[in-house]
């Protein structure tokens, strides 16, 4: 593997600097002032799926949180304090969970070897292969198999999110919270909602998610 140019980092930012202000020249003086995404997007760590790039949005736009396999862990506090300052001090409404199809953390999660560590951190997701054994193993075709994994473990990553104390918070607050479900697939670059493939209605709010 070639070492990085890191001076070539630098000069694409002077360039797209440059690109910016000729665009607009008070865009930093703006982007300054404060922030107000429109969404909090969980991702995985994956460097091929930024959502930037994907969903080609701006500075300010979109307030990101990633880890491996995009997972939602109660002992978190990483991630739950993020949740926690974008929902109550940034007024964000809507909350992406956001897979891909091709996820290496979903992988091993799904082969169940020794990997160290991040065997810790994999659990969880070992949780949801254990909970849908059946319909996995149903799949003969092993890339469907993952990519139906994927699929679930976003679904189940959002059912981890209306366990938070932040979300029950806000649900007491009656405050409206968005919940989506994405995944990006690698082979045609494209962005989809799980939720409408699997055809899940918009929860309505109630003081107790768990009923």
């Amino acid at each position: 593997m070639c070492r990085i140019d890191f001076e070539q980092y630098f000069e694409n930012n002077r360039k797209w600097a440059k690109t910016v202000l000729t665009d607009n020249s008070s865009y930093f003086q703006e982007i300054k002032e404060g922030q107000h995404p429109k969404a909090l997007l969980l991702g995985c760590s994956d460097s091929r799926v930024s959502p930037a790039t994907v969903l080609g949005t701006g500075l300010g736009d979109l307030f990101i949180h990633r880890n491996i396999a995009n997972v939602v862990s109660h002992s978190d506090l990483n991630f739950l304090s993020v949740m926690q300052y974008a929902v109550e001090n940034l007024g964000v409404k809507d909350i992406i969970v956001y897979g891909h199809y091709g996820c290496g953390g979903i992988r091993a999660a799904y082969e169940n070897n020794n990997n160290g560590l991040i065997d810790n951190w994999l659990a969880t997701i070992k949780d949801v292969i254990r909970h849908h054994k059946s319909e996995l193993t149903a799949i003969e075709d092993e890339n469907e198999r993952l990519n139906k994994l994927v699929e679930l473990n976003v679904l189940e990553q959002i059912e981890n999110i209306k366990q938070t104390s932040v979300y029950r918070d806000a649900i007491e607050k009656n405050l409206d919270i968005r919940l989506h479900a994405w995944v990006f697939d690698f082979s045609t670059g494209l962005v989809h909602d799980i939720k409408k493939k699997y055809n899940i209605k918009p929860a309505i709010l109630q003081k107790n998610p768990v009923e």
